[in-house]
């Protein structure tokens, strides 16, 4: 399986090319490595901690900074099995982050807090699929 963990260039510049001034729904799939890897020079490097320990120290980390930007959790579900799709892809965290803006999601990352933080994410996550999404209105069918 191929790691996904950091948005690449092109990814990263596709998302900016949006429109910002909308909400933004954040599909988030992560899987979890079984020990986190940290940097060598990290304090917690040598600490044995689980990926999950790992990702649980990020959602510490950020919790300020996603309340101070108005963003939050919609959705968490705990996966289960995969019906359609790759059956070697399997999530350990499963959840829908909205934020009011994209221009929120973008202050969030490039804030100096949040770049200390994400290292946590860095070491817990062996594979992550990160989605973005425009809120449309609910209904009862499926178009």
């Amino acid at each position: 399986m191929t790691a996904f963990i950091d948005p690449d260039r092109a990814q990263f510049d596709a998302f900016k090319a949006l429109d910002r001034d909308h909400p933004v729904e954040m599909l988030n799939l992560v899987k979890f490595r079984a020990k986190a890897a940290y940097p060598g020079e990290h304090e917690l490097a040598g600490a044995g901690l689980t990926g999950a320990q790992a990702y649980r120290n990020y959602g510490t980390d950020t919790a300020p900074i996603i309340a101070r930007l108005g963003a939050s959790i919609l959705w968490r579900g705990a996966f289960q099995t995969t019906l359609i799709g790759p059956q070697d892809e399997v999530w350990d965290e499963v959840f829908i982050a909205r934020y009011p803006t994209a221009h929120a999601f973008m202050e969030m990352v490039t804030d100096p807090d949040y770049q200390k933080a994400v290292i946590h994410r860095q070491a817990a996550v062996e594979t992550s699929r990160l989605i973005r999404c425009a809120p449309t209105k609910g209904g009862e069918t499926f178009g």
